[in-house]
């Protein structure tokens, strides 16, 4: 019998509708969390795969249990090695170092405060990938964090018995900071070769047979070191559409069946992890992906192909009164952001000038007497709010070099290079004059890199929001520069790489992309011509 509130009709025991008929309902049912379908009946797993899954289960224990040993290891010996240097000359004063039972319960305390501090924070967690100038910038953080905390509990429980160095105190804290960076690239060496031998490799279905999904793949394939063993793919097909079969691979991946089945391809193919790679699908559609394997322990990511504006990585849930609200788009820089950054670019564009003014020289007069033309090439290029300047570089390429082709980008193995020109492309010395830009006011050393007004012009029309990247100034280098996108790569992947930029900007990360930008100069590029 239905069973009657004071106030209220009678509320029927009826089964919920079916996804298709809540859509017609309206939106009062729709709110309602779509009925999983029926699990299919468990499978008995071989003793084989039994044994995979517990060295699965026990991989990521096992590696972070051995970080956390290392990390220990790391700061005992800092220490330790501080202690043995103890009589050096003190650059910070006489150095008064405490007896060994005090400084061996100094070591103690602030190891476990070091290792306390990274856990609380993290770092413990097992991640696939890692920046190494990040995680450089939070061992630096937290290990000088730790250490006042350790001393600031030593001398609570020690009072007047509490004696340190400050000389041995700044050896440990540069020493712990060195041998845990080292220990953590050693791991994460090991565990990445581990991985890419597939060792407890998580078993990967990728939902979304287009171009996106493809683009997922390529991105897994050429990262080994993830840890990823790609099962097959799942074709995508809207609920109540009867679509005509596809291709049954996909870059020879096998296509393991459609969206309506992935209960059991997930349980038959015993996978791991999804990807959901889909272009302009409805979110309602893509929560009932989500709810269909709900009972099955598989962990699930959306690529957010849908919000091709998305770039911003400081997702925060904030309350509206009540409404959660999810932030997924910054205003960029700041004044107080663009003064800081303005102040970075005039001392280290005025440094660089100076120190390398015999380098400068030396270039210019190689330009001039290996070929005939200026030594300088002076082009216009759009910079900050789409104002057109004059770009400096040095002359590559021989006089005239666009009177027959008109504006295109250079190309491997260009003809139009000079001998010297091809080797100041390759190492980027070409981009040194620009450094007379950034002290101008016109360019900044870190921004997108800018373009012709011709190229700008087309590549507005064609790709969306790619005049918000003008918003800053341009750069001599980026953020899409040292992922390996320039020459003839993807303007819309640069684009996006540049609106990250933009809306994540930092001192840090400009500092981030200085350093990466030193190391692409000496390592081969490819796309560098």
């Amino acid at each position: 019998m239905a069973r009657r509130v004071a106030g209220r009709p009678a509320i029927s025991q009826e089964p919920r509708p079916s996804p298709s008929h809540r859509r017609q309902l309206g939106p009062v049912v729709e709110r309602q969390r779509p009925v999983s379908p029926p699990s299919p009946p468990p499978r008995v797993v071989p003793f084989g795969r039994r044994r995979d899954d517990a060295r699965h289960r026990l991989f990521p224990v096992l590696s972070s249990l051995s970080l956390f040993l290392l990390d220990c290891l790391a700061l005992v010996l800092a220490f330790g090695l501080a202690y043995r240097l103890r009589d050096l000359s003190g650059f910070l004063g006489p150095v008064m170092p405490p007896p060994g039972n005090v400084y061996l319960l100094l070591t103690g305390f602030a190891a476990a405060t070091i290792v306390t501090v990274f856990s609380l924070s993290g770092m413990y967690r097992p991640s696939r990938s890692v920046s190494r100038f990040d995680e450089l910038f939070r061992i630096c953080t937290h290990i000088s964090f730790g250490l006042v905390v350790a001393i600031a509990g030593a001398s609570l429980v020690l009072g007047d018995g509490l004696i340190y160095s400050r000389q041995m105190l700044a050896y440990g804290w540069g020493f712990a900071i060195v041998a845990v960076t080292s220990g953590r690239i050693l791991h994460a060496s090991v565990v990445g070769r581990l991985r890419a031998r597939g060792v407890a490799a998580d078993r990967l279905l990728i939902v979304g047979t287009g171009s996106t999904g493809q683009l997922v793949l390529d991105k897994v394939r050429r990262s080994p070191r993830l840890g990823y063993e790609v099962v097959g793919f799942a074709r995508f097909d809207p609920p109540g559409a009867r679509l005509p079969h596809g291709p049954d691979t996909v870059d020879g991946v096998p296509v393991l069946g459609a969206t309506h089945d992935l209960a059991t391809i997930v349980e038959e193919h015993l996978i791991d992890e999804i990807i959901v790679a889909l272009s302009g699908t409805p979110h309602e559609e893509i929560l009932e992906l989500v709810y269909a394997v709900t009972d099955s322990p598989v962990a699930i990511r959306l690529y957010p192909d849908t919000f091709r504006l998305l770039t911003s990585d400081r997702l925060n849930i904030t309350d509206l009164n009540g409404l959660p609200t999810v932030t997924v788009r910054t205003i960029g820089l700041r004044p107080v952001d663009r003064a800081i950054k303005r102040c970075m670019d005039i001392v280290i564009s005025a440094m660089v000038l100076v120190l390398l003014s015999p380098l400068l020289l030396t270039l210019a007069l190689l330009v001039k007497l290996t070929s005939r033309g200026p030594v300088f090439f002076i082009q216009e290029r759009v910079g900050q709010d789409g104002r057109a300047f004059h770009v400096l570089k040095f002359r590559t390429m021989v006089v005239n070099a666009e009177q027959d082709s008109g504006p295109v980008f250079a190309a491997a193995d260009d003809p139009r290079r000079t001998r010297v020109g091809a080797f100041l492309r390759r190492y980027s010395l070409d981009e040194l004059p620009q450094f007379i830009n950034v002290l101008l006011g016109e360019m900044s050393i870190v921004g997108p890199r800018p373009e012709r007004p011709f190229f700008v012009e087309q590549f507005s029309q064609l790709i969306p929001a790619y005049m918000a990247r003008h918003h800053e100034k341009a750069g001599i280098t980026g953020w899409a520069q040292v992922n390996g996108l320039r020459g003839q790569t993807s303007i819309e992947e640069r684009t996006r790489y540049d609106l990250y930029y933009v809306e994540n900007w930092s001192i840090l990360f400009d500092l981030k992309i200085m350093l990466r930008t030193l190391v692409h100069i000496f390592r081969r590029d490819n796309n560098a011509y």
